[in-house]
């Protein structure tokens, strides 16, 4: 048993990364911390391909709809949630395995976060409100403005990310990418990123059937019954925006579906392009779990 290992499964949205972290964790006899962000919250399961119990494989998972729509989280929360987990999984298991396709707080936890300032909840607000009156293309010219390397990689579709990035510009008077470095990894353990390999073609099928499987488990009527809080951060993500629109009048049903294919393969084209940010990535087939044990332990007999 490889002693103290952190065993990342990356890759994109609908790759196979649950299944394929169910089965490492029981192979190494350990427990899955969730680095979804998209997942943490209890009403938004089908939307967000949560697994139910019986899916689990016996499995336990951590941070899996765990919290309200009202609750707020951040990379740093998780990161000090998560590692409480994971040193207790280390101290008992010797293993750990962590899935997720936010990268950002994969990073959080085996990486670290920059010192950027507390928000400020006023700031916040009405930033916020411009977004709920204009929309959010009049703050992204404004980060553009104000830091236009940190504009150029953003996710201009991400509220929370723009927000933040135009709130650290405010508060601290400085281009948000100014403030942000290049961490290393963590050295208390082994870590070893697993990534999807699923070629392109395949992966927007797999989108596709998952979008189908989402409406016939009953999206739409999760989306109708979340309307009422639609302003709220936790709700805008792919396939509840898509299916509010058409609440509105403003899409015909096959319109919103066809939606958020395009912007279920968009999401997943930019966590691609996160994947290629580490070099450190083996990859492999989502059902190839020998292999990925055999990255495991060979990376421990290095």
């Amino acid at each position: 048993m490889p002693g103290r290992t952190l065993i990342i499964v990356g890759g994109p949205t609908a790759s196979g990364k649950t299944d394929a972290g169910i089965a490492l964790a029981r192979r190494f006899a350990t427990e899955v911390i969730s680095a979804d962000s998209r997942q943490f919250y209890r009403a938004m399961r089908i939307g967000t391909a949560r697994p139910l119990e019986h899916e689990l494989g016996g499995v336990r998972h951590h941070f899996l709809g765990h919290l309200e729509l009202e609750d707020t989280w951040s990379a740093g929360r998780f990161a000090r949630e998560a590692e409480a987990v994971l040193q207790a999984l280390l101290t008992e298991r010797g293993i750990a395995v962590v899935v997720g396709g936010s990268g950002l707080y994969i990073d959080a936890l085996v990486k670290g976060l920059d010192p950027l300032p507390a928000s400020d909840p006023r700031l916040r607000e009405r930033l916020q409100r411009r977004v709920d009156a204009d929309g959010l293309a009049d703050l992204v010219q404004e980060l553009a403005r104000l830091d236009p390397v940190a504009a150029a990689r953003i996710d201009a579709n991400n509220p929370h990310r723009v927000i933040r990035a135009l709130e650290v510009c405010v508060l601290t008077g400085r281009p948000f990418s100014e403030q942000r470095t290049e961490a290393s990894d963590r050295t208390d353990m082994r870590i070893v990123r697993i990534a999807m390999e699923v070629a392109r073609d395949e992966l927007y099928a797999r989108i596709d059937a998952r979008v189908d499987r989402m409406m016939a488990e009953g999206l739409l009527d999760e989306a109708r019954a979340l309307l009422p809080h639609r302003g709220l951060n936790a709700l805008s993500t792919v396939g509840y925006k898509e299916l509010f629109l058409h609440f509105d009048g403003k899409l015909a049903l096959p319109e919103a579906v066809a939606l958020i294919k395009q912007h279920s393969r968009n999401y997943a084209k930019r966590q691609m392009t996160w994947l290629r940010r580490e070099t450190a990535w083996h990859r492999a087939r989502p059902d190839h779990v020998e292999e990925m044990a055999s990255f495991v332990n060979s990376d421990a007999s290095a």
